[in-house]
């Protein structure tokens, strides 16, 4: 009988959907289309890169 109060909670519960990104895959798959688009701009966009996944680390940053 117990089951039967809680039923309601696990009805709304299997409703929701939870979707998370990872901010460094993001950041990636942007750093290398942009690689592949202009090339002669690859050290700059490797620098970003690579200075924004020490700012997501240090700072524990996520989407």
């Amino acid at each position: 009988m117990n089951n039967l109060m809680f039923l309601p909670q696990m009805l709304l519960a299997q409703e929701t959907v939870q979707i998370s990104l990872r901010l460094n895959g993001i950041l990636a798959l942007l750093a290398g289309i942009l690689i592949l688009l202009v090339p002669r701009l690859l050290n700059f966009i490797v620098a970003i890169y690579l200075i924004l996944v020490g700012l997501i680390d240090v700072f524990g940053l996520r989407l």
